[in-house]
Order: structure tokens, then sequence, then C-alpha cells
């Protein structure tokens, strides 16, 4: 008995050791499996993952007031929904190849005109941005457009700054084209119709400084490096049926968010399932979890809660005290001003969201000249929008080397003069 006692409180730490070193090489094995997946991640997705760390964090201590954070949690979940569900069907409509054949019509219908091709290229991406997002154009068309100029052979950077910076300054007319237009609108209680007819003439003032911008620095015949280019055959889509599926959803998508009374995500929603289930049918391998655009819906809330932290802090202060209070002319471009510098220093989202606090709840016009500034000023710096970040990325994958200091350079003409001139337009407007 004293023998077989002895065996077992020998054998029991041995066998205790044992299972502890399983499941540590258990757990190794777990971590070592998901590896390739953690250093496949994006730099964006570890700054998605701290900004959302950080305001937990704040939550957690004390530093966010509860109230805060549950005031900005719902207004921000209808606009997630929003978010997750327009690039769903963005990137499905992509699949579907509906802007290979835009591309592919539009270098066609210019039939080796350069102007006319400028023309044409402005359209789509204004277009593009207007009614589904400047995210999508900087994801979906940049890539596009450069698979045209390698296509046609014609010089790629003047296509990829058409993308870049109208992915910016097209991005005032609607809610559904910026994030920051549908923080606007809720805030000034406009319709998509409302907010067009106030924004008609501040966009229209900022498409006409980025097309002057556009051939000036781009497009000329100095600088695009040809007088003509080879129009491409005709794009042909592999299904013809996926193809008008989401041509007429992405269509009918734009005219429920337009006309009828909608809250914007279930528009998005139910065009996106309309596409969703399109696939499921016609090409079921396309669907994925990559669809889903996970960077952003972490990143915006995080973003959210860090600058509800710092508002509280003291940067509304600063803000209020930069933005002033005066409603009138000169509150306006005060406004817009701030908005678009600090926009380059920061991001354009936190610069709104912080300076949408800071501006008086009456001052309708003065908030809107913020969103002129926020929307057309961030070109300049590559962090000061999450569509300049994107576009970055894109031409960066595609093999585009982008020349830092002469983009900087011209895009800082473009930011100061696109926002004076939209900023006037909103006066004269208003």
């Amino acid at each position: 008995m004293e023998q077989a006692y002895g065996r077992s409180a020998v054998s029991d730490p041995g066998s205790v050791g044992h299972s502890t070193n399983h499941r540590s090489y258990a757990t190794l094995t777990t971590v070592l499996a998901y590896w390739p997946t953690v250093k496949r991640l994006h730099p964006l997705d570890w700054v998605a993952a701290l900004l959302l760390a950080c305001g937990l964090l704040f939550l957690a201590t004390g530093l966010l007031p509860t109230a805060s954070a549950e005031a900005a949690v719902s207004r921000i979940a209808p606009l997630l929904a929003f978010l997750g569900t327009v690039i769903v069907l963005a990137e499905l409509t992509s699949a579907a190849e509906v802007f290979d054949v835009l591309a592919a019509g539009v270098a066609r219908t210019a039939r080796g005109s350069y102007p006319a091709l400028f023309l044409l290229c402005v359209a789509l991406a204004s277009v593009t941005t207007i009614t589904l997002n400047l995210d999508t154009t900087a994801v979906l068309l940049t890539p596009v457009m450069l698979a045209l100029a390698s296509r046609v052979g014609i010089a790629p950077l003047p296509l990829a700054m058409t993308t870049v910076w109208l992915a910016n300054t097209a991005s005032l007319l609607l809610p559904v084209s910026n994030l920051t237009n549908l923080l606007a609108a809720e805030r000034v209680a406009l319709s998509p119709a409302g907010l067009a007819r106030v924004m008609w003439a501040p966009q229209l003032a900022a498409g006409l400084v980025t097309m002057a911008c556009l051939w000036g620095f781009y497009w000329r015949r100095g600088r695009r490096g040809a007088v003509d280019y080879r129009p491409p055959p005709a794009h042909r889509p592999a299904d013809r049926v996926l193809f008008r599926i989401c041509a007429l959803t992405c269509a009918g998508f734009l005219l429920a968010s337009l006309l009828a009374d909608l809250p914007l995500w279930v528009a998005s929603g139910a065009a996106a399932l309309v596409a969703v289930v399109a696939f499921a049918v016609r090409r079921p391998e396309a669907l994925r979890t990559s669809l889903v655009p996970w960077r952003l819906l972490v990143m915006v809330p995080g973003m959210f809660l860090v600058v509800q932290t710092v508002d509280a802090h003291g940067l509304h202060r600063v803000l209020a005290a930069a933005i002033g209070t005066d409603g009138g002319v000169l509150g306006m471009f005060r406004a817009s001003a701030v908005g678009g510098g600090l926009s380059n220093l920061l991001n354009n989202l936190p610069v709104y969201l912080a300076g949408e606090a800071a501006v008086p709840a009456a001052n309708h016009q003065q908030l809107l000249a913020l969103l002129i500034g926020t929307n057309i000023g961030p070109l300049v710096t590559p962090w000061a929008s999450l569509a300049t970040l994107l576009w970055y990325e894109r031409c960066r994958s595609a093999g585009l080397r982008v020349p830092l200091r002469s983009v900087a350079a011209t895009s800082a003409v473009l930011a100061v003069g696109g926002v004076a001139l939209a900023t006037a337009a909103l006066v004269l407007t208003a």
C-alpha cells in the first residue's frame, strides 16, 4: 500500500506538469496557426484596433463618461449599418464587373481624345463618389482606372489623381457620399434631397476647381506624356445576369435614398441583400467574409469614443475658440478653414466630430461650412482622410509610385482653392 501510495504521490505532479505542458503546447499551436493571418494585417488594421482599445479603456477607467459613450454608440449604430452594407454592395458590384464595363465604355466613348477622356473620367469618379460613397471610389475605382491606363497605354498618374481628388471633393452632395454628410444631415435635420438643395452650388464650385487643377497639373499635353491613346475593346462581363442585377440594384438604391422616406441603412441593406442573394445563386464562391469592411467597422466606433474622450477634456474649448460663434460670412469661412487645416494635421472624421460639437446649434450654415472644410480640405497629407489612405494603399498594391512632394504641393493648391470657392458658393446661395 505504501509503495503504491508512493508511486501515486510521485506520479501526480508529473501528470499535472504533463497536462500543463500539453495545454501550453495547444495554446502555442493555436497562436502559430493564426500567426500568418496576424502577419498579413495592414498597419491600418492595427490603427483601427488601437483606436477601439483606447476608446474602451477610456470608458472603463472613467475618462469617458458613460452618458457620452451611450450617446456616441446610439448615434453611430445606424451609420455603421449603412457603411457596412453599402461597401458590401459596392464590392459585389465591382465583382459583377459593373465598374469595368463603365471604365471601358468611358475610354471607348472618348475615341482616343484626351480632353473627352478627361471629362468622362471626371464624370465617372464623381458619380461613383456621390452615389456609392467616397471610400468606394478610393477602394474600387482606383484599381479599375489603373488597369485601364495599362490596357490603353496611357500614363497612370492622371487617372489615379482624378480618383483620389474627386473621392474627396465630390463628396458634398448627398448623405450617402460621405460619413460626415450623414452626421451633418442628422444635425441640421436635412433629408437627402434637402442636403442636395443646399449643397449643389458648393459641390459645383468644388468640382470646377478640381477639374481645373487636374487638367493644369496632370492632364494637359506636357504632363500626360502622349497626344492620344488607343481605345480598348468593349468589356463583356462574364455573367451578364449578375451584371444586370447589380447595375439595377445600385440604380434602385440611389433612387430609394433620394426619393423614399427610409433610413439610409435600410435602403443600403436591402440593396446589399439583393446583391448577396444574386451571388449566392449565381456565384457563391465570391461571397466571403472579407467583403465586410471590418477595418472601418472597428475604426469608426473607436474614433468616436476617442474623440468623445478628448472632447470632454479640452478639445471642445480649443475648437470653439478657433471656430467662433459667428454664424455670418466670416464665421463660415473661419469654420471651413479650421476644418480643412486641422483635417490635414489629424483626420477629417475626428475633426468634424469635435468641430460639430463646437458650432452653436443654431448656426446651420456655419456647420455646413465646417463640412466643406473637412470634406474638400483633407488632400495634402496621406492620413487626412480614410479615402486618401486607402488610395495610397491601392496605388502601392498596383505598383504605382506616387511622388509625395509634388502630389502634396498640387493637393494643397486644390484644398485651399476648393474650400474657399465652395464656401463662397454656400455663402451666395444660403
